[in-house]
């Protein structure tokens, strides 16, 4: 099935579930296995008349070679050694989509694994298609879940090979996803900002409690729930965090600074379950698990999975020719890039100037002159489209503080106005209608709260510290010379936000938010001093 994608394979499924290989089994009813259902999943045929739900997890893919560098963990302090931030690196091997190229993907379990799922796959007779199986499976160790992975594939070439998304001509696999894909896709992928994404929980406006389910009397209530009862993540899928703690690919390894270390231990659980606590419930929360106790293979009635869908690296000769062409091109010295942080080239050129000296041949040393003055211009420019560059991130930093501070100070006014008349005439018209003011300028602010927190993330991962504190000096002069010294502050107080960034990489927004309010409190104070003199 040549160039066949990922959102045109679904239109296939309903055909093969009415083939001759389901004769003897009715098809579950959508209930059963996709209860939320949305119009770009991706459903695999199961035995027993079984289904499963898939959802596209895009990545960014420059070439062979492209990939998502992303900042994962990031815990509470005392769980550093466990769940202090690390960089990773996720890429799709899927096509993303049939028209563009600029992305890959994975597929990932829409829902946890159903107890009518695993044994349609594990056991040698169909369970009862009723809806008490369609609650997440537990009970399962590290060696079981690859097995079921295992069975479900082999199940699949021999029964429906047609149903398995394709790289070109190589169809994809089921498996457990890694930990870097499982969390990547917990905290949002492509679907999120920049800022969201650096968030320790997913963008949840209904509250945690209607996205997990975890501890204590007003969730989980201490049980193991059905699939899909709760709210999907922005990826749309269900029970990321919480229910059950979902068993990865990988082994379990401790951090070290900003790497992991390196020895491998038990295997890792993700997402945390019923019983963890609700302060615990974060998408940076993992688990190692031994792989065996003393009674054998280690199980735990809070541990669950979901499988992931992916296909090999090289599939082609090409393929391969292709990844070799576009590793042969790292590491070269690209000119052009304003956005680079350290002047790459310094050494070469020294180099170069160090062989034009010595060459015999006087032709050969002129065009060696030559070519070492041509790329300090070249690097001499590239530098000051660079400091131009972050010069400019610094000012648009500066002004969306300052519109923070005056959101912030909008809002508290028509808060109080609100209050006010609430107490006198909870239900009239005018209560009502500075009710709507302030959710609009409320959400004016939370869209302007999202703006400032990608800015501060792209001006962190974009320029060098001495790069920005070299511009905030000249743009400090220049705001000066323009009669703007009333938005230094916000610049100073936007750069302090970028460089903490730079060293915690922890998202604060509500922090930045009551900085930038009490820097528009302390100019309006200004202002009315002046006014009073």
């Amino acid at each position: 099935m040549p160039g066949l994608t990922l959102r045109t394979v679904c239109a296939t499924f309903s055909l093969l579930l009415a083939g001759p290989a389901y004769a003897a089994d009715a098809p579950w009813s959508d209930k059963l296995f996709n209860p939320k259902p949305a119009a770009d999943d991706v459903i695999l045929p199961m035995p027993c008349g079984g289904s499963m739900v898939f959802r596209m997890v895009l990545t960014p893919a420059d070439g062979p070679l492209g990939d998502a560098t992303v900042q994962l963990g990031g815990g509470a302090e005392e769980r550093g050694v466990i769940e202090a931030p690390y960089t990773a690196h996720v890429a799709g091997g899927l096509p993303g989509s049939a028209k563009d190229q600029t992305t890959r993907a994975f597929l990932l379990g829409k829902y946890e694994i159903s107890q009518g799922q695993w044994e349609a796959v594990m056991n040698d007779t169909c369970p009862p298609a009723t809806m008490a199986k369609r609650q997440a499976q537990g009970g399962i160790s590290w060696t079981e879940a690859v097995a079921f992975a295992d069975r479900y594939q082999q199940w699949l070439l021999k029964n429906a090979p047609q149903s398995l998304p394709k790289d070109g001509e190589t169809p994809a696999f089921v498996r457990l996803p890694t930990e870097a894909e499982w969390e990547y896709a917990a905290r949002g992928g492509m679907a999120v900002s920049p800022a969201d994404f650096n968030e320790s929980r997913p963008p949840m406006p209904d509250g945690l409690a209607r996205y997990a389910w975890f501890a204590g009397s007003q969730s989980a209530n201490g049980k193991v729930q059905l699939t899909g009862l709760l709210n999907p993540n922005p990826l749309g899928l269900y029970d990321m965090l919480g229910n059950l703690d979902e068993i990865v690919l990988d082994p379990f390894r401790l951090n070290h600074r900003q790497r992991q270390h390196g020895q491998a231990g038990g295997f890792t659980v993700r997402g945390g379950n019923y019983l963890t606590a609700e302060q615990d419930i974060h998408t940076g929360a993992r688990q190692e698990v031994p792989l065996y106790d003393k009674d054998g293979p280690r199980r735990a009635q809070t541990t669950g999975l979901r499988l992931a869908v992916s296909v090999p690296v090289l599939t082609s000769a090409k393929k391969i020719s292709d990844a070799q062409k576009a590793w042969e091109k790292l590491g070269a010295i690209d000119l052009s890039n304003p956005l680079l942080s350290t002047p790459i080239a310094s050494d070469p050129l020294e180099e170069l100037a160090l062989i034009a000296k010595a060459a015999n041949d006087p032709a050969l040393k002129k065009r060696l002159e030559g070519l070492d003055q041509s790329l300090r211009a070249e690097g001499a420019a590239r530098d000051e489209l660079r400091n131009r560059a972050a010069k400019s991130a610094l000012r648009l930093g500066a002004f969306l503080g300052r519109k923070l501070g005056e959101d912030s100070s909008a809002v508290a006014a028509l808060d109080k106005i609100y209050k006010l008349r609430k107490a006198e005439d909870p239900d009239g018209a005018r209560t009502q209608s500075y009710k709507a003011q302030l959710d609009a300028e409320q959400n004016a602010m939370d869209d302007n709260l999202r703006y400032y927190a990608d800015t501060v993330i792209a001006t962190a991962e974009s320029y060098a510290e001495p790069v920005l504190k070299r511009q905030s000096e000249v743009l400090h002069a220049d705001l000066q010379s323009l009669g703007l010294r009333g938005i230094y502050p916000y610049m100073e107080t936007f750069l302090s936000h970028v460089l903490t960034y730079h060293q915690n990489r922890k998202v604060a927004r509500e922090r930045w938010l009551r900085d930038m309010a009490a820097l528009e409190a302390a100019s309006a104070a200004q202002a009315g001093d002046k006014a009073g003199q």
